[in-house]
């Protein structure tokens, strides 16, 4: 591997990991998203949330993704404000990935990034992959389309290679009104200098558009169902408009990555690998503004109002209102004027949040070997990243323009100019001059980290110690909330739209040994320290540029013990491990009253067992086997407060939430998979794997906690069952056609992945419930029988 990237080797770095290789990656992932190959592995649970095209999150050790580490080729890509990492911008990743490791719990990376849950580390195709390419076409469910070529020269004569690669994925979505369309381009260009030297550029982006649904009380599925079993597909936030599939909610972006990585070799015992790296991010997500009279744009029930027999939005009806029409059953019409105009209370209109940033940055590491025994390694980690919000008008539905107040140096203006709601290919698009409404803000963070390692190695023991530092900094400037300088020739942003920068030191502490005990068994603990920063979002009170006064570092203590057995092509692990979290900040959200509710004093505790296995059987027959059991509960009671969405007014504050010893919800506790793969015969291979969930609960949520000696609701455990064949022709020395056939949940088993609210049944005046759970929980079904076919060229 080249470059910064620390991966964790088998039987020396003294931690839990499991990794998969491109060929798993190429074979089983078909119309899934890279996530969910990671359910494979223990104390995983990945789901496809909403359902839409790259909204797949994943749950490690029972913490999310804005607390997993995710890096690509070493370089960290959770977003410096919230932690997240959407997926839908790196939809194109499993195209180009070579390998992807999942180290659980601390992870072997020496940067000082929290890797709370654990460290998913994606490496992608190099421009020195051997020569030769591919082209490949896969067709699935709901007509999924999926083309993709790729080509390498290899290394050339000259010290010159390249790598490059397109595809486009398109469909129109398993659940309801959830069509998509995706691209990727991958190029990487290497130069080999002289035996010590390797530089290599690599650039990757994934423009992508994909409407999305909300999660919908279990009532409202039964509803669009027969009463008794749930439509799992439906989908309130769509209809059709002059004859087109149209959504409220239609997801946009584009972020490229681009990455120059040297290598530098001194001599024997010394080197250096510097990867200067920087990434855009331009688009955002649409929503609804306004209502019509007493209608409001949707209702989870998608009855009445603006839905038509069928639970479709009645876009054209929508339009003809806004445009000063009659539709009878909407009531009163607009009142008579020259011109229509929308705002926040009046008429139905299509925004977006708009979510940019530019982010570059910089990781060098030096490595030193002292002897056969001992190494050292030091670097640094620099970044600072602008990220851009505030809302645009995409739609306006038939009517002539909008009315904004919300902008303190330009109240009440009337806005007619609107953006599409697509990915722009260019990444340096300028939002300077783009008509904004509802709020414009910058959220600006700056980061300084330093770590060092030493590393002790003996015929059967390795160790080793990390340290790193941090020093992050933030600011906020709005632009719409406080007023500009007063002197109109300049423009520059007022002392009063920019706050000062605060600075919070952070870091981490962490060590690790392995013995082998002989070549089949080995033993290794670790354990660490976490002083992590706070998000972006926590440091400023309501959306505005007054400092929390209550904001601390998060801090996270993990222990891990572990053992393996290595024998004749089989491969046991087992794990133990325990990881305290306190003062944690979270953000909940309820889609369907457009709020979310941020908590503070958090605190955790997780703790768990993990066995996963390997068994080859024969030459042709091989097993595999997993299991984890966590237990993951809150310890002590949190504070939270409710913003509105729209305005972010708070709508509730000292929110009491009674939590101490109920059970983390969001992710399953249990999890457990066995698979067979069998060569069957010469170029025919068969696999199938069942997947169990149980000890799965509702999330956190700011409704059912407010008194003490409540419980986590528990949601049905379920059962999964995916399968696959491939066959491969071989034509020549060096050419094969490959076909590989999936199908997932092959017994179309009805289940609920996820629910965003915890009402226990019998709690609340609904005395209805599905499968024991009260249907008044806003839930997302998981996807029934979905299934794919491809054919693959390599050359």
């Amino acid at each position: 591997i080249v470059g910064v990237a620390d991966i964790a080797k088998d039987r020396q770095t003294p931690v839990a990991v499991s990794t998969i290789k491109a060929a798993e990656i190429v074979e089983k992932l078909g119309s899934n998203e890279l996530p969910e190959l990671l359910n494979a592995t223990p104390s995983v649970y990945a789901t496809k949330q909403g359902g839409g095209f790259g909204d797949s999150r994943i749950n490690i050790r029972g913490f999310n993704v804005n607390n997993t580490a995710v890096l690509i080729n070493g370089v960290p890509v959770n977003d410096m404000e919230s932690g997240w990492v959407y997926f839908s911008n790196w939809a194109g990743l499993s195209d180009v990935t070579s390998a992807m490791q999942v180290q659980r719990g601390l992870g072997s990376s020496k940067l000082a990034i929290s890797s709370v849950g654990g460290t998913i580390n994606i490496l992608t195709k190099t421009s020195d992959a051997k020569v030769g390419g591919n082209a490949s076409f896969t067709y699935g469910n709901d007509n999924y389309m999926k083309g993709n070529v790729s080509y390498s020269t290899g290394l050339l004569e000259s010290g010159l290679s390249a790598s490059v690669l397109l595809s486009q994925t398109q469909g129109d979505g398993y659940a309801d009104g959830t069509k998509f369309k995706g691209n990727t381009y991958f190029i990487g260009l290497g130069y080999k200098i002289n035996d010590n030297q390797n530089i290599m550029f690599t650039a990757t982006g994934a423009p992508q558009w994909h409407h999305q649904r909300y999660s919908l009380p279990i009532s409202t599925y039964l509803a669009k169902g027969n009463g008794t079993d749930p439509n799992t597909k439906y989908n309130n936030q769509w209809g059709y408009y002059k004859g087109e599939e149209y959504s409220w909610v239609r997801n946009f972006y584009h972020k490229p990555v681009a990455s120059l990585n040297w290598d530098w070799k001194f001599n024997e015992t010394s080197n250096l690998s510097t990867v200067l790296y920087a990434s855009w991010g331009r688009g955002g997500g649409t929503g609804t503004l306004g209502k019509i009279n007493t209608f409001y744009p949707t209702s989870s029930s998608g009855t009445g109002g603006v839905y038509n027999s069928d639970g479709l939005i009645r876009f054209d009806d929508i339009a003809t209102w806004n445009a000063g029409g009659t539709v009878a059953d909407f009531g009163a019409t607009r009142p008579l004027s020259t011109d229509y105009i929308n705002g926040s209370s009046l008429g139905m209109t299509r925004r977006a949040s708009m979510n940019s940033h530019d982010w570059y940055g910089v990781i060098s590491n030096f490595h030193k070997d002292f002897n056969e025994s001992f190494a050292f390694d030091f670097g640094v980690d620099a970044r600072t990243y602008v990220g851009m919000h505030y809302r645009i008008l995409v739609d306006l539905l038939g009517a002539d323009g909008y009315k904004d107040t919300t902008d303190k140096n330009n109240p009440s203006r009337i806005l007619t100019t609107t953006y599409a709601a697509d990915p722009s290919w260019n990444p340096f698009v300028n939002i300077k001059n783009q008509d904004k409404i509802a709020y414009y803000n910058d959220g600006n963070v700056n980061w300084l980290g330093a770590f060092m390692q030493v590393e002790y190695k003996a015929d059967d023991l390795t160790a080793f110690l990390q340290g790193g530092a941090s020093d992050q900094g933030y600011q906020r400037v709005d632009y719409f909330i406080y007023g500009v300088e007063a002197n109109i020739l300049n423009p520059a942003v007022s002392a009063e739209q920019k706050s000062g920068w605060t600075y919070l030191l952070g870091g981490n502490i962490k060590g690790g040994l392995n013995y082998n005990i002989n070549e089949n068994h080995n033993v290794f603990v670790n354990a660490g320290y976490y002083s992590k920063q706070p998000m972006h979002g926590t440091m400023y009170l309501n959306n505005t540029n007054t400092l929390n006064p209550n904001y601390t570092n998060e801090k996270i203590i993990g222990v891990e013990a572990g053992y393996g057995f290595r024998s004749q092509g089989s491969v046991v692990n087992i794990n133990i491990y325990r990881t305290t979290w306190d003062d944690r900040y979270a953000r909940t959200r309820n889609s369907s009253l457009l709020q979310y509710t941020d908590y503070l004093g958090v605190n955790e505790i997780h703790k768990g067992i993990e066995i996963d296995g390997r068994f080859k059987a024969s030459e042709k027959l091989t097993l595999t086997a997993m299991s984890s059991i966590g237990d993951w509960t809150y310890k002590g009671n949190a504070v939270g407060t409710t913003y509105s969405e729209n305005d972010y007014s708070i709508v509730a504050a000292n929110i009491p939430l009674y939590l101490d010893n109920v059970k983390v919800g969001d992710a399953a506790q249990f999890t457990a998979r066995l698979g067979l793969d069998w060569k069957a015969f010469k170029n025919f291979s068969f696999d199938i794997n069942q997947s169990y969930f149980d000890n799965l609960y509702g999330n956190l949520n700011a409704t059912s906690f407010t008194t003490p000696g409540k419980e986590a609701l528990k949601l049905p455990s379920y059962s999964l069952t995916d399968a696959g064949f491939s066959y491969k022709f071989n034509l020549g020395e060096k050419m094969h056609l490959n076909f590989r056939f999936n199908v997932n949940n092959l017994f179309d088993h009805v289940y609920i992945s996820e629910s965003y609210t915890s009402i226990i049944a019998g709690s609340d005046s609904t005395p209805a419930t599905w499968n024991g759970v009260d249907t008044s929980n806003q839930v997302y079904f998981g996807f029934g029988r979905t299934w794919n076919t491809s054919v693959r060229f390599n050359f």
